[in-house]
Formats: C-alpha cells, structure tokens, sequence
C-alpha cells in the first residue's frame, strides 16, 4: 500500500489513510497544518484521527519552527517491549495475582511512588546520568520549578487513560513485557506552559487556526521550548526504563525457578520533535502520534486492550519522513465510546485477558479502537512485521 496525495495549501498532504474513511474534523486539521507558512511536508500515518490542537497520527516537517500542540501534552510518549525467556507453559491458569503485583509495584492513575525510585537499585537500569538529568530541572520554565519532588515520584509511574502494562505471548508461544507511557504531569505542565506562550507571539496571531501556534528559530522562546522539550522528552524514555526494570523485578520474582531472561529492549517515542535531515535540508520533524520506522529500526505499534499489537522494522521510507503510526487509533472519542458501550461490552470484548472490566475504563473498550490488522496492512510499505503479539494481563489506570 503506497500513500494517496491530497492537495494541501502549501505541501501536499500523504496519506496512508483512504481520505474518504477520515473525519471531516481530522481532514480540516491537517489542511489547516498544510498552510503553516514553515512547513515542508505532511504525513498522514494509517491510524489517523482528529486530536487536541493536531491530527493524531500527522508528521508534521518544519523548516526553522515548530508548533508546540501538534507534539501534544504527553510529550515523549512511547513504547518499551522486551521478548523473555518464559513461555506459555510457564504462565499460571490464573493471571489475576500476576496482575496483583504489576499494580503493587508500578503505580497506575493519578499514583505516585512513596519516594523516588533509586535507579541503581535496579536490574539493567544505566546507573550514569541521572545526576545531571536532574540537575536540569532547574533551568526548566519556571512554571513548574515547584513540581520537583512530584516530577521525581512520578518517574516510574504508569498513568491513566489509554497507557498501559501488558504480559503478551507472540504466535511462538514466547512472553513478552510491554508497556506504554510518556513523561507524566511533569510533560503534561511543560506543554501547556509554551502553548500558552507561543499562542501570544504576534506572529501567530494571522493564523488559520491559533492551536497551530509555532516558536521560530534563534528566538528565546524557541530555545527555552526546546530545553523543556528535550528534556521532558528524557524524561518520558526514562519513565519507561525504570518501569521495565520494576516489571522485570516482579516477573523475576514470580517465575523465579524458571530463571527468566531478558532481550534487549525495544523502544521507541511516538509523540516528540526530532531533528532531521532530508532532500539536504535540516527539519525539525513532529511525530503526533507516529513513530520513526528509519530502514532497520524497531518500532512498536499497539492495538487495543483486546486485540494485540505488532512489533515491526522500519523500511526507511522517506516520503513518510521515515515514519509509521504509533497504534490502531481512535475511531470513536472517548466520551461517545462511553455513551455507546458497557461494562458488559467490554467484558465480552476482552475474553482471555486479565484485566479491569469496569466502567472506569469502558473508553478504552477495542471497538472504540480501528481494527490493528487493517492499519498495519496499510503501512506495508512503510514497516515489516517480525511479530505479532496478543495480551493475556492487560493493567491500566
């Protein structure tokens, strides 16, 4: 499946979506993004919907300037996976105590740790670093100076919404750890801090749509947005770290006496600016939603809390800027999903996995979800499949 081209003001707009099956909303958001006086290009990944300020599922390249809400306000959300050594067959009929002691020791929702987690005290977690990444917390906006200690209790904490822990066994037999998650409130606080900011530059001002607000190059708003940035973005990919080194502690715990290994982690970010180089030209690229697939670069690519997920390899394709989408995507909001569905629903619609099946999480029931397989068959050009993976726990917040 290669990409449909749709005029845009300025780029066109490439779709690995059919334009037809997406939302008006989406469509005028992403013709909306293609008149941005710096952009460059436009992508539009497979599992694309209409989202807060940006399209989800858009990568979006900018010469000299980037738009803070199109990266969103979980900045550096991702993906961590990991294949063990542990089977089917070493897995318990019963998962809800497995399910137990992920909750025990990962807080989910608005949870936080009791103190902050010691990095050195964990298997496989880099010891080095972490001095100075605090260190720069002082030099974050000072709208959040004060979020310190909170910042540092968070960090290895999972969250609510659509994040998630997962125990999966691909079509093997092996188990695999996954996780979901960004940088917490600490991300959420920095995020609206400098779309507020960029909101009241003048040159914003004449824009089709303010939620497009964009810092430019070798201003001081610029440069104090891409320290929070970068940093906040850190701290996501560390949040993911110290809460597979805490998962791996339980599943060593729990099947000690078959004396399960690890593989190298796979990880990846799936809404976060990078700085790119294409066609001779350096880019700052914005993946809402979307994650890098560059030729030979593992990416993660969830469904629902139903459905399984994939793990892929990238193709390097550089029309999509070297990109892919970043799971199944929404086809319904969360508030229409919870009119629609029921606890009931979600139970049937969740057979086999260990997981809540209340109403607190019926937004997150898989039919609100577009179908996995049809959002990878649309991408084949963009990534391989190495594995297909299916959820037997499934935590959420």
């Amino acid at each position: 499946m290669s990409y449909t081209e749709v005029p845009g003001a300025r780029v066109p707009i490439r779709m690995w979506a059919d334009p037809t099956s997406v939302e008006d909303g989406a469509m005028r958001q992403l013709r909306n993004v293609s008149t941005l006086p710096w952009i460059e290009g436009l992508a539009v990944m497979p599992d694309v919907h209409y989202g807060k300020g940006a399209t989800v599922g858009s990568v979006i390249a900018m010469r000299g300037a980037v738009c803070p809400a199109a990266v969103g306000v979980d900045i550096g959300c991702g993906m961590s996976a990991v294949r063990t050594s542990l089977t089917a067959g070493d897995l318990p009929g019963d998962l809800s105590g497995l399910r137990s002691r992920i909750e025990r020791a990962i807080p989910v929702g608005f949870g936080l740790h009791d103190d902050p987690v010691d990095p050195g005290r964990l298997h496989g977690v880099p010891a080095s670093g972490w001095d100075d990444f605090w260190s720069r917390f002082g030099r974050l906006a000072e709208a959040v100076r004060s979020r310190r200690e909170r910042a540092a209790r968070q960090m290895g904490t999972l969250g609510g919404g659509n994040h998630f822990i997962e125990v999966c066994l691909d079509e093997d037999g092996a188990v695999w750890l996954m996780l979901h998650s960004g940088s917490r409130n600490i991300g959420k606080e920095l995020a609206e801090h400098h779309i507020g900011v960029a909101r009241k530059l003048p040159h914003n001002q004449d824009l089709v749509d303010r939620d497009l607000a964009v810092f430019t190059a070798d201003t001081p708003q610029m440069a104090a947005y891409r320290n929070d940035l970068f940093w906040a973005q850190e701290y996501a990919r560390r949040n993911r770290a110290i809460m597979m080194a805490l998962l791996k502690d339980v599943i060593r715990r729990e099947f000690g006496k078959a004396r399960p290994t690890f593989e190298p982690e796979i990880s990846c970010h799936h809404n976060y600016v990078a700085e790119e180089r294409y066609d001779g030209v350096d880019l700052l690229v914005t993946r809402k939603g979307a994650i890098r697939a560059g030729r030979g670069e593992y990416g993660i690519i969830p469904g629902s809390m139903g459905t399984g997920s994939y793990i892929v390899r990238g193709l390097g394709n550089a029309a999509s800027f070297n990109s892919a989408s970043h799971g199944a995507g929404r086809r319904m909001s969360r508030n229409a999903a919870k009119k629609r569905f029921t606890a009931r629903d979600l139970a049937e619609q969740t057979q086999g996995v260990e997981c809540r099946k209340d109403s607190g999480v019926v937004d997150e029931i898989p039919a609100a979800y577009k179908p996995i397989e049809q959002v990878i068959d649309r991408q084949r050009d963009l990534v391989e499949v190495v594995a297909k993976l299916r959820q037997v726990v499934c935590v959420k917040g």
